[in-house]
């Protein structure tokens, strides 16, 4: 059984924790705070072990009431790996403490590439992480941009891809972000990070992004354009996505037109925290001009990244190969989102 450590518990590192818990080989070691806030609250609610994340200021979760299990330092100890989810920045900081116990550890994407042996998406390059001493698990919009090209990568062969990322101003508990009534380049500059990120995954893809950020907080939208190397029908692309368990094929029966109504049905489902872990691709939008692909799909930022997180600590093990992983990690979680409209109804809330 690992035992596995989240640093960092927030807005991913509180789902990374609940997902560790759910998987039959995984353990949660604990969970480092900085302070002792609500979330803190909500993980000792959990019977979750709670560690300073800073060790001086372990006397305010003391006044506070609330009792530690240690610092941080022991966490690491005490952890088989340690998913870092502190934020951007913090991580590479962190890596020192993790280096010194010889402690493998998972980064998130807000860190530079170089802050890890390998950038990891689980559909697309799983095994370049088995060993490695330190991996990260790239951004929500980079996660669904590389799942999306893997399996048109595999069975048309991509020329190159431009995409145009309309990205949400903050999460919905970030009251500090914006804009509150704007719309912003973001960046100015072509093309956004996003690009030059998937191609740590996919090193000699052609990619272009552009982004604008909006005054949002549901989902990102992704309006995609790929110029494939052979010329499939619609029909046949669509098929081919529908297949993929962490692709949601949105049906157009379904009259689901907008970031809302996603979030909406994923909490009518049942889903914790309303989350969606698959790409959300409409389904109207899949059309063909030559060998040009175009759609539109939707990628929910809290969550999308958290079955990455456990696939990457077996990946980094080497606890389990690619296909066994993510099987298990779907399973556990409920990954594999479909409409009753759309065929025979697959999971939709975790297993119990």
């Amino acid at each position: 059984m690992l035992q596995v450590g989240v640093n960092g518990y927030g807005t991913i590192g509180k789902r990374v924790a609940d997902a560790v818990e759910a998987q039959p080989d995984m353990t949660l070691a604990g969970v480092a705070k900085t302070r002792p806030n609500y979330e803190a609250e909500a993980a000792v609610r959990k019977g979750y072990p709670l560690y300073a994340a800073i060790p001086d200021r372990a006397d305010r979760f003391h006044d506070a009431g609330v009792d530690l299990a240690g610092d941080v330092e022991d966490l690491v100890i005490k952890s088989n790996v340690v998913v870092d989810t502190t934020p951007s920045g913090i991580g590479a900081a962190n890596r020192e403490l993790y280096d010194r116990y010889d402690t493998p550890a998972i980064f998130q994407g807000g860190e530079d590439a170089d802050v890890a042996d390998t950038s990891f998406v689980a559909r697309a390059n799983y095994d370049d992480a088995e060993g490695a001493q330190f991996v990260r698990v790239v951004s929500c919009n980079t996660t669904g941009l590389s799942r999306l090209l893997a399996p048109l990568r595999e069975e048309y062969g991509v020329e190159k891809a431009r995409v145009t990322l309309v990205r949400r101003g903050g999460d919905p508990g970030q009251t500090s972000r914006g804009p509150i009534n704007d719309i912003l380049p973001d960046p100015v500059e072509i093309p956004s990070h996003h690009g030059p990120d998937v191609q740590t995954i996919f090193p000699d893809l052609a990619i272009d992004t552009l982004g604008v950020k909006v005054p949002a907080t549901l989902m990102h939208l992704h309006s995609v354009n790929v110029t494939l190397e052979s010329a499939p029908d619609a029909e046949e692309v669509r098929r081919l996505l529908s297949e993929e368990p962490r692709l949601f094929v949105v049906p157009e029966v379904a009259r689901i037109d907008g970031t809302g109504k996603l979030k909406e049905f994923a909490m009518d489902t049942g889903r914790p925290r309303g989350d969606l872990w698959e790409n959300c691709i409409w389904e109207r939008s899949i059309s063909m001009e030559g060998r040009d692909l175009y759609l539109f799909q939707s990628i929910h930022q809290e969550s999308d990244v958290i079955p990455e997180n456990v696939d990457a600590v077996r990946a980094i093990t080497g606890t389990a190969e690619q296909a066994e992983s993510m099987a298990i990690t779907d399973d556990r979680l409920g990954v594999g989102l479909e409409s009753l409209f759309d065929g025979p109804r697959k999971r939709v809330v975790p297993r119990s």
